[in-house]
């Protein structure tokens, strides 16, 4: 088994200040290929500090993959300190001059200073992978049978030297086992319960197949995975496996596919050849965003009104003033007008529509924190439920967005009369 490491290199990563999203992404692309990763470490921009974790991981690990450090201020050591690590010293490399100076005369349009061309230099003992998204190189280097390699912080240069030429490089150098996965998606059962469920199939898996839970705001996928020699007959029998687990868990299942509920509605409503639109006042926004971050999603998604005051449910909604004196904003009553009102405003085959209190502050002992009421509908019917999160306000709000979209994934499965 061929294992990686890989490290971050930042002092933003270790405050919060930064969100590492590389090591995530350099994972699951390491996976596919039959990579197995052995450990995610986060180094601040401190000589000793990356000189010991890259003697720990080496120990350990064929692959140690670095990003960050790169960058041409002071701050930035991990150039110099590889330098020293594997014995070399900085030349300029013609590749990554002749890059950086095209991309401040051609694309910038702006004056290089000494520092920018610094940026060419690299250790003459390493094999320079050109950054076609950027200006610092990337650095390949070989001790003691270990691969190490050094690329730029930015995630979409990264991005791009991962998938262009250290992915293809290593699968050349490797023998690697072939990884294959089948995941589904279920909600509306918790965890545990469904472990329990499954619990008899789980255990007479083979022994090179596992199952993983990855839970996620209310909803939860099940992956499969298989690994082996032969990629045909691990999809033969991840497939039958696959098929059993469906039918176990069919009461839940959302679709049998690797997508979030967002892309499993898109595929819904193209099929069907029909829209939506959402009516928001608790979420602000947020389901519509959820909606249209899904390439394509204009297909089938109208818009959004972000109904946050009673002003606005009255004069653009036409939520009827007496249900707001009478019911409250966080009410059936409402909600189900809010449908009512974004489908003719919006002109949209089905709406969906939020109202509740987030949080911190804004409860009553009627209606407390968390308290909330989600409709869902079209011009035929429409339904609405009564949930209540316990959480802070931004999981309040992303919970909220989920169980809207999966009220909608049930109402137009017709599925939402039997509680599924």
């Amino acid at each position: 088994m061929i294992q990686a490491s890989i490290i971050t290199i930042g002092d933003e990563l270790l405050i919060g200040q930064v969100i590492d999203t590389n090591s995530a992404w350099m994972a699951q692309e390491l996976n596919k290929i039959g990579v197995w990763m052995k450990r995610r470490i986060a180094v601040g921009d401190t000589w000793t500090e990356i000189w010991n974790v890259l003697d720990e991981e080496s120990s350990g690990a064929e692959i140690i993959l670095i990003t960050g450090g790169l960058g041409p201020t002071a701050d930035d050591i991990t150039k110099p300190l590889l330098c020293e690590y594997f014995g070399g010293k900085l030349i300029v490399d013609d590749g990554a001059l002749a890059n950086v100076k095209n991309i401040f005369q051609n694309i910038l349009k702006r004056p290089m200073i000494e520092r920018n061309l610094k940026q060419a230099e690299v250790p003459d003992v390493c094999t320079v992978i050109q950054n076609r998204r950027g200006t610092a190189p990337g650095m390949w280097f070989e001790k003691n049978g270990r691969i190490f390699v050094s690329m730029p912080g930015v995630p979409n240069e990264m991005k791009g030297m991962m998938t262009n030429d250290v992915l293809p490089a290593l699968q050349k150098r490797f023998v690697l086992p072939s990884i294959v996965h089948k995941t589904l998606l279920v909600a509306g059962i918790g965890e545990s319960f469904l472990a329990e469920h499954i619990n008899a199939f789980e255990t007479a898996l083979p022994h090179h197949i596992k199952l993983a839970y990855l839970p996620n705001y209310g909803m939860l996928r099940l992956r499969l995975t298989a690994t082996g020699s032969n990629e045909k007959i691990l999809n033969d029998e991840l497939t039958i496996q696959f098929n059993d687990l469906k039918n176990l868990v069919s009461e839940w299942m959302v679709i049998d596919e690797d997508v979030t509920i967002q892309e499993a509605i898109g595929k819904m409503l193209k099929q069907k050849n029909q829209t939506i639109g959402t009516a928001e006042s608790c979420t602000g926004g947020y389901i519509a965003h959820l909606i249209t971050s899904i390439a394509g999603s204009s297909d089938y998604f109208k818009g959004s009104i972000v109904s946050y005051s009673n002003e606005i449910k009255e004069n653009v909604l036409h939520v009827n003033e007496e249900t707001l004196s009478s019911n409250g904003a966080v009410s059936e009553e409402t909600v189900k007008q809010m449908v009512q009102g974004a489908l003719i405003t919006l002109n949209t085959d089905y709406a969906i529509a939020t109202s509740g209190i987030m949080g911190p502050g804004g409860g009553s002992e009627a209606k407390p924190v968390g308290t909330v009421w989600i409709a869902v509908g079209n011009r035929e019917k429409i339904i609405a439920l009564k949930f209540w999160f316990r959480f802070d306000r931004m999981r309040n709000i992303e919970l909220t967005a989920t169980n809207a979209l999966n009220m909608f994934r049930k109402f137009i499965s017709g599925k939402h009369d039997s509680g599924n």
